[in-house]
């Protein structure tokens, strides 16, 4: 009996000790405004760190008892920290390429453009194609003096490099502008009318003048007439992209990226780089649809979800529609500046309903882009037919269209009633609404255009993002353009249509909390409480309160991926 007494009284004091235990953090962040976008408690003065994950969100008062001697502290020094950006859509080796290669995002001009191949021709071997990548003739500051269609025509660029062939992607990736060299090797050579036609693309579009002769212009499918002769990347090349775009999300902010559309190629990459410790961002990938052996091998073993939270696939990726900058959108009504023309079915929507129909049924997501309010309207509609006809699988689809930047009044509804998410990159409201009202006339851009506060009160949560290479993966330009619906100079005053500007704590929520639901991970991350993962951005103003015309002067102070810190300016 005595024994006994001494064990429980020994088991007794050991429980009471480890009741005592307190448990240390290995990171301690206070000092600043940090705001967690959690309803609970909107606004926290400290967070604690153990390993990869919040233990504590809070008062500083009660830091004490998760101090100790090896905990390392950082004091924001009047800095404000959020949870970490999410890109809610954008193309991860586009943005680590466009570092590689001629980068045209920034060109105001033709010349700007002519300029920058001449300058990659110089240090090029001879026969070396150059690609690059960004232009955008809506938002020059001056016209070429010859143009179709609103586009330049090729023979600057090909005087510049008689030798080299040139391969330029407009900065949607939706056309592309080839020099006379790309042409030749591809065969697209100056013909009559008549033979021009027999190279015509369905999808697509060869820009020619009145003689019928190709104007380097490539349009949606037309594309790969010239790109299928560009030479693979290697190995070396994708490594150095990659660790590139890691590097180029640290530095703003972003600690998740939803990669909108890789091949068989990029996942092994990722995978790789995960094995080798330098998958830094947390990468929720979409397949190709374009691929469609790639998917029904997924289909036939399933979503992969991991539990590190570094790789997830889950998510089908298709391309139903075009750019409203090429006049590629797939419009109800004709284009207000090219009439007859309703821009490019580019998937059938056909196999949007077949994919929709399979990814019900093996447990996938479906990612649809959509630009034109036919492409969103077509779009939906093929969802609601699947949905209806897999009914006890639609309890949480989350299938998502991707852009959704012009619907027809009686589709905005229709994605709550559906539960379809629209992920939107408020920057592209910035950069094109000057010239969309050109495409779409004003009651189309009234009605239908970038609407988020519309989509948002109908009761479903917005994804926000760049669209990254499209646009620069600067958050901050997206997170002004959301709250401003101005461009990025600034105008107009008031911005354009202003009620369907986001508040600052929809625009917070559509980078963070909201774009994780929209992965399916709004548990694990996207706001800061106990339990979550460690990851956070730290900015050196206020963003939630300062001026808004501040807000573009706004620095990433810091990056915190999985309670490390990856970037500090």
């Amino acid at each position: 009996m005595k024994i006994k007494a001494i064990l429980l009284s020994l088991a007794i004091f050991s429980f009471m000790g480890c009741q005592n235990q307190k448990e240390t953090a290995d990171l301690i962040i206070k000092g600043g405004t940090i705001y967690t976008v959690s309803d609970n408690q909107p606004t926290v003065e400290a967070v604690a760190v153990k390993d990869n994950k919040i233990i504590y969100a809070g008062s500083a008062s009660e830091l004490e008892k998760y101090t100790s001697e090896n905990t390392k502290q950082i004091d924001l020094a009047g800095k404000t920290m959020t949870p970490g950006f999410i890109e809610g859509h954008g193309h991860f080796m586009g943005l680590g390429y466009n570092e590689l290669n001629v980068d045209l995002l920034q060109t105001k001009s033709f010349d700007e453009i002519i300029q920058k191949v001449k300058e990659a021709v110089d240090g090029a071997e001879p026969g070396q194609w150059i690609t690059g990548r960004g232009w955008h003739q809506s938002k020059w500051s001056e016209m070429p003096e010859n143009t179709i269609n609103g586009f330049p025509l090729h023979h600057a660029i090909s005087e510049v490099s008689p030798n080299n062939p040139v391969y330029l992607r407009h900065a949607s990736g939706h056309a592309g502008m080839a020099n006379e060299k790309a042409m030749q090797i591809a065969g697209v050579l100056p013909l009559s009318k008549e033979s021009m036609a027999n190279l015509d693309v369905e999808g697509g579009e060869i820009f020619r003048d009145e003689q019928g002769n190709p104007t380097g212009v490539f349009n949606e499918r037309a594309m790969t007439l010239i790109t299928k002769h560009i030479p693979e990347s290697t190995p070396e090349k994708d490594r150095k992209a990659f660790e590139l775009a890691v590097k180029a999300s640290h530095r703003n902010g972003i600690t998740s990226f939803h990669d909108a559309g890789i091949g068989r190629e990029n996942i092994q990459l990722y995978r790789d780089m995960k094995a080798e410790g330098k998958l830094d961002v947390r990468m929720f990938a979409m397949l190709t649809g374009w691929d469609k052996e790639l998917l029904n091998e997924w289909y036939e073993k399933g979503p992969e979800v991991d539990s590190a939270h570094l790789l997830t696939i889950r998510s089908i990726k298709l391309n139903c529609d075009g750019a409203l900058g090429s006049r590629g959108a797939w419009l109800l009504e004709e284009y207000t500046d090219q009439p007859g023309h309703f821009g490019h079915e580019t998937l059938p929507m056909s196999f949007v309903y077949t994919t929709s129909n399979k990814a019900l049924q093996t447990g996938f997501q479906v990612c649809s882009h959509a630009i034109g309010d036919r492409a969103n309207q077509e779009i939906l509609d093929r969802y609601e037919k699947a949905m209806n006809e897999n009914a006890a699988l639609t309890d949480n689809h989350r299938f998502r269209i991707e852009h959704a930047q012009h619907l027809h009044p009686d589709d905005i509804p229709r994605f709550a009633e559906l539960g379809v998410i629209p992920a939107m990159q408020a920057v592209h409201m910035s950069s094109d609404r000057p010239w969309a009202i050109d495409r779409l006339g004003e009651k189309r851009i009234k009605e239908g255009a970038y609407m988020w506060q519309a989509l948002l009160q109908s009761g479903v949560p917005i994804v926000n993002g760049t669209d990254v290479p499209v646009e620069p993966i600067d958050p901050l330009a997206s997170f002004y353009a959301s709250v401003s619906r101005k461009t990025l100079e600034g105008t107009p005053e008031g911005g354009y249509e202003p009620e369907q500007k986001m508040t600052r704590a929809q625009a917070l929520k559509s980078y963070t909390l909201d774009a994780a639901y929209g992965a399916f991970e709004e548990d694990i991350k996207g706001s800061i409480e106990v339990g979550k993962l460690a990851d956070f951005t730290i900015f050196d103003q206020d963003i939630m309160s300062i001026p808004e015309d501040d807000i573009l002067q706004t620095n990433v102070a810091m990056t915190i991926f999985d309670g490390r810190v990856v970037y500090e300016k």
